[in-house]
C-alpha cells in the first residue's frame, strides 16, 4: 500500500509511538460491547488496538484516501467508516452511552469541542489528544491566566482531567507543540444549569471579549445591579466561577435583557 503523505489542510499528524498508544488505550479501557466512535483514525494507530478489544468500532474520517484504506483493512462487520467532516456529524444518530475518542486535528479542536457539547447527553465519556495549551485552557480554574471562555463553557458541561503529556516526537510529522490527553465526562442532569443556554453562552462570550476590563464596563449597557447578583462590580471575567456566570445569566434573563 502506498505511503500516505500527511495533508496540512486536514491537520494530519500521525501518532507513531507505541507506548503512547498503549497509554491512551489503557486510559479508555474499552469493554467489548462499548459503543466507541473514533474521530480521525488516520493510519489506524489507535484503531487497531481499539478494534481488537471491541465487537464493533465506528470511525469518522474526512480524508477519502484514508477512508478507503480503512475499508480495505478491516471487515465491515467490525468497523464502520463514516467518511465525513466531523463538524457536520449528528452524533445523536449513533445512539446513547457513546465513548468518543481521537487524536483531534488541532486546527478544528475548539469548534469540535463546542460541536460535541450539544450531544453530551448521549455521551458516556470522551478521550482526546489535543494541543497541551488547549487542554490547559479547558481545565483552568478562575484566576488562572489560561481561564477563559473555553474553560467556562466546557466546565459547565463536563468534569475534565488532564491525563498526561505527549511529546512532538511521538508523531509523524512531529507537530511544533507538545500534545496532551484529556478525559471528559459529562456532568449529570442534576448539575447547576442556566435557565437559558443561549443567554449563558452570549454572556460568557461577551464577558471574555475584553478580559482585561472590569465587567461593569464590558457589560455596561446591560444595566446590572451587581449587589443584587452578588458579584463585585470591579470583578473581571477571569475571576468568576461557572456558578457566578450561571447566576449572572439567570439574572439577565429575569430582567429581560437576554432570552
Amino acid at each position: 500500500m502506498a505511503v500516505h503523505q500527511a495533508r496540512k489542510r486536514f491537520g494530519q499528524n500521525f501518532l507513531t509511538d507505541d507506548s503512547v498508544i498503549e497509554s491512551i488505550v489503557r486510559a479508555i479501557d474499552p469493554a467489548r460491547t462499548d459503543r466507541v466512535i473514533e474521530i480521525g483514525p488516520g493510519l489506524s494507530a489507535l484503531t487497531v488496538p481499539l478494534q481488537a478489544r471491541l465487537d464493533h468500532l465506528a470511525v469518522i474520517e474526512i480524508d477519502r484516501d484514508l477512508a478507503a484504506r480503512l475499508r480495505k483493512r478491516f471487515p465491515a462487520d467490525r468497523l464502520t467508516v463514516h467518511e465525513a467532516d466531523v463538524l457536520t456529524v449528528d452524533f445523536a444518530e449513533f445512539g446513547s452511552e457513546l465513548r468518543i475518542v481521537g487524536n483531534l486535528p488541532y486546527n478544528i479542536s475548539s469548534p469540535l469541542l463546542f460541536h460535541l457539547v450539544s450531544f453530551a447527553e448521549q455521551v458516556r465519556d470522551q478521550h482526546f489528544m489535543l494541543q497541551k495549551e488547549v487542554i490547559a485552557r479547558m481545565v483552568a480554574r478562575p484566576g488562572e491566566s489560561d481561564y477563559g471562555r473555553l474553560s467556562v463553557m466546557l466546565q459547565a458541561r463536563y468534569d475534565m482531567r488532564h491525563l498526561f503529556d505527549v511529546p512532538p516526537e511521538a508523531f509523524d510529522p512531529p507537530p511544533k507543540v507538545t500534545s496532551a490527553v484529556v478525559r471528559m465526562v459529562p456532568l449529570s442532569a442534576e448539575r447547576p444549569q442556566a435557565k437559558s443556554e443561549r443567554a449563558f453562552s452570549q454572556l460568557v462570550a461577551r464577558a471574555f471579549s475584553q478580559r482585561r476590563k472590569m465587567l461593569r464596563r464590558v457589560l455596561a449597557d446591560w444595566q446590572i445591579d451587581w449587589a443584587e447578583v452578588g458579584i463585585a462590580e470591579t470583578a473581571r471575567a477571569e475571576a468568576l466561577s461557572v456558578a457566578d456566570f450561571i447566576r449572572l445569566a439567570d439574572y439577565l434573563v429575569d430582567q429581560g435583557v437576554l432570552a
